[in-house]
C-alpha cells in the first residue's frame, strides 16, 4: 500500500488535509504524481510545477512543499505539503 499525505497550511495551521491511497503495480513516481493530481482536484488547485529544490527536498526527506512560486495561478494559502507515509 502506498499513502500520500497532502496538507494545505495557512499561518502555520493546516487548513485542509487529505489522504491518497494507492494499490497498484506502478512505479513509485507514477503514484506520487497521481496521488499529487488527485490532491488537487479534491484541493480544486492547478498542478504545481516541480521545482529544482522542491525534487531535492522530496528525494531526501519524502516530504515536498510547493509554495506560491510553484503555482501558476495565485494560491490562497501559504504552501501545499505532500508526505510519503507508507510504501510497500
Amino acid at each position: 500500500m502506498f499513502r500520500l499525505w497532502g496538507k494545505e497550511f495557512k499561518n502555520n495551521r493546516m487548513i485542509k488535509d487529505t489522504t491518497i491511497c494507492d494499490d497498484s503495480q506502478d512505479t513509485r513516481t507514477h503514484k506520487v504524481f497521481r496521488a499529487l493530481e488527485e490532491i488537487c482536484y479534491e484541493f480544486d488547485l492547478g498542478k504545481p510545477i516541480w521545482l529544482e529544490s522542491t525534487i531535492e527536498d522530496f528525494k531526501r526527506h519524502a516530504k515536498a512543499r510547493f509554495y506560491q512560486d510553484n503555482f501558476v495561478e495565485q494560491i490562497e494559502f501559504d504552501f501545499l505539503e505532500i508526505q510519503v507515509i507508507e510504501e510497500d
